[in-house]
């Protein structure tokens, strides 16, 4: 499994829009991709704007080749993409451990 990790910084005074867009786009596009086993979405204390979106995939491609170059993409972007004050960071990473 595949770990993608979104470090997303919005335009501030937007939350409260940005918190529905996000967990519809989750909800009506993200939980239909290919390989998407989940998806948790957090949002910073300390720094409102920022929010850190965890996606579980199957494999790798399942992100990047299949999602990103699918339809879905633009749909996601559709929703999510006017609240981005800079384009998000996102890495994959892989289990190493785990608690019970």
């Amino acid at each position: 499994m595949i770990l993608e990790v979104a470090d997303i910084r919005i335009h501030p005074g937007r939350q409260a829009e940005f918190d529905a867009a996000i967990q519809r786009g989750l909800n009506e596009v993200i939980a239909k991709a290919r390989g998407c086993r989940g998806f948790k979405v957090n949002k910073g204390v300390e720094s409102p704007e920022r929010y850190l979106l965890m996606i579980f995939w199957d494999t790798l491609e399942d992100h990047t080749v299949h999602f990103r170059g699918g339809p879905l993409f633009a749909q996601w972007r559709a929703i999510v993409g006017p609240f981005f004050a800079a384009p998000p960071q996102v890495e994959h990473f892989t289990l190493l451990a785990k608690s019970a």
